[in-house]
């Protein structure tokens, strides 16, 4: 029989309730495998007879059955006739006998980790807002997505291709969505992209990882802006890339920075990173000298430009500038798009816009990661941008930003005037706040989030150590897109009782 100890070991196992989806002779079958992998049960060791067990568990004979059967199966117990059941004589060699390393004050030791496994975890990742709370920047209004449109789209793909589009998607993409993006950014960014050259992939953040681990080499150079879209860096960090930052002024980077680093041995790079359309997190837009400048770089140094346009539909002050790929007749421009932003986040679709010479191997390599993109999703989305669907949401929510933005610099200058200064961008989904009293950057983040509001600091967002002139740091970004007028007063009110408390 078993010891009492062990006994009660087994009972406390079948009645733990994270157990309870469990049927009953599986609940029993771990708690003895358990038992035999912590080294409690020796090998050799002889198991209570069924009917002995069952007797004192409360349970019938057969789940006892069930679970010896099981355990047998698995290479745990031997089973001989006339004699019972007993520990097996493998189970010595059963990975995961004994318990986990533990440090002196009795935390699990930690992992050994790849130096990149180890910048990655050091980094955080990339944490996506989850829920809409109030001012999470990059979250769009999703509870005025035409829902009924997208469902019968999505009834009519299903109708079409039946039990087909339930199979692997290729890895570039399905053919009717590299179709419809290509003839939309032609349109509305002045691209010049052909369905050949587009690569669906699950996000921007995809594609920028793509973009560290294809075109470059751990410890080579790469030009970011600075400050700079933190999943950027964080992709470059983990790829150990060396991020070299250059200034921003009211024309978006100053490219002049990158020419003067050609001159100097070492101080080169060959790809840089921008956000040109609307930087992030400034807001500014890079002047059309700049865009010519940068390409014309690229075109003598045979470098790379990562153009990532992650929310150029909301755009509130005229049409948006074309996009650098258009601009771009020396194929040395790398375009980023998603819909996250522009459609909603679960939807899980990004894409590229490629040089020739670039489509096979970052398909290749798109492979390694996660093989495809789903195709029900990727074919709905296709009718939905052919049938002028996703035109006319953008159009619709680009009146709604408008208000949106414009109702929370009015609450900012109204409620948050002692502590803030905004600076309302022309576009986009989120406002800069730069701090005009001496505010702990950090702690007015975590106040605000213990108090239901999601802020994303500034301060982190900066590569170099030092500003450029003029360029405030401290402050935080709010974001405007995913709340109503009135929630919008109720959490700015909140977050002025939190600056207000850290400043008594």
């Amino acid at each position: 029989m078993f010891k009492h100890a062990q006994l009660e070991s087994v009972k406390a196992w079948i009645g733990d309730p994270a157990h309870g989806a469990w049927p009953l002779h599986a609940r029993l079958q771990r708690a003895i495998r358990q038992l035999i992998l912590d080294g409690t049960l020796d090998r050799g060791r002889p198991l209570p007879a069924s009917r002995a067990l069952a007797k004192s568990l409360g349970v019938s004979r057969d789940t006892v059955e069930s679970a010896y059967s099981q355990l047998h199966a698995e290479g745990f117990i031997e089973r001989r006739v006339g004699s019972g059941s007993f520990v097996s004589a493998q189970a010595q060699r059963l990975p995961g006998r004994g318990k986990p390393q533990r440090t002196a004050v009795g935390r699990l030791a930690a992992p050994s980790l790849s130096q990149r496994g180890h910048a990655m975890l050091q980094g955080g990742g990339v944490r996506d807002f989850l829920m809409p709370r109030p001012f999470a920047p990059g979250v769009p209004e999703t509870r005025s997505f035409p829902l009924p449109t997208w469902e019968r789209l999505q009834r009519q793909v299903l109708k079409e291709h039946g039990t087909l589009a339930l199979l692997h998607s290729p890895p570039q993409g399905m053919a009717p969505l590299r179709r419809a993006i290509a003839d939309y950014i032609n349109l509305e960014r002045g691209a010049r992209a052909t369905p050949e050259r587009v690569l669906v992939l699950t996000s921007s953040q995809q594609a920028l990882t793509l973009c560290a681990t294809v075109l470059l080499d751990a410890g080579e150079r790469i030009f970011i802006e600075d400050p700079v879209y933190h999943g950027a860096r964080k992709a470059f960090d983990a790829a150990g890339l060396a991020c070299v930052p250059v200034p921003l002024d009211a024309d978006g980077m100053q490219v002049d920075h990158l020419l003067a680093a050609a001159q100097v041995p070492g101080e080169a790079a060959r790809v840089v990173f921008l956000t040109p359309s609307h930087q992030f997190p400034s807001g500014a837009t890079l002047a059309l000298d700049r865009r010519l400048a940068v390409i014309e770089w690229a075109r003598q140094h045979q470098g790379w430009i990562i153009e990532d346009d992650y929310d150029s539909e909301f755009h509130y002050a005229g049409k948006p500038t074309a996009c650098v790929q258009g601009l771009d007749p020396h194929e040395r421009t790398i375009y980023i798009g998603t819909f996250t932003k522009s459609l909603f986040p679960g939807l899980r679709i990004g894409y590229m816009v490629l040089p020739e010479a670039l489509v096979a191997p970052m398909t290749v390599a798109r492979t390694l990661l996660d093989g495809h993109s789903a195709p029900i999703p990727q074919l709905t989305l296709a009718r939905f941008i052919e049938g002028g669907h996703f035109g006319a949401h953008v159009r619709t929510m680009r009146a709604v930003y408008a208000e949106r933005r414009d109702v929370l610099a009015r609450l900012v200058r109204q409620h948050l005037a002692d502590f803030v200064e905004p600076r309302v961008p022309t576009g986009g989904m989120q406002m800069p706040c730069v701090f005009i009293r001496d505010i702990p950057e950090h702690e007015a983040v975590e106040s605000a989030r213990r108090a239901g509001i999601d802020l994303l600091g500034l301060t982190a967002l900066h590569a170099s150590s030092r500003p450029a002139p003029g360029q405030a740091r401290a402050g935080f970004l709010m974001g405007f897109a995913a709340h109503a007028p009135h929630e919008l007063e109720v959490a700015v009110r909140k977050l002025a009782d939190v600056l207000r408390a850290l400043c008594r």
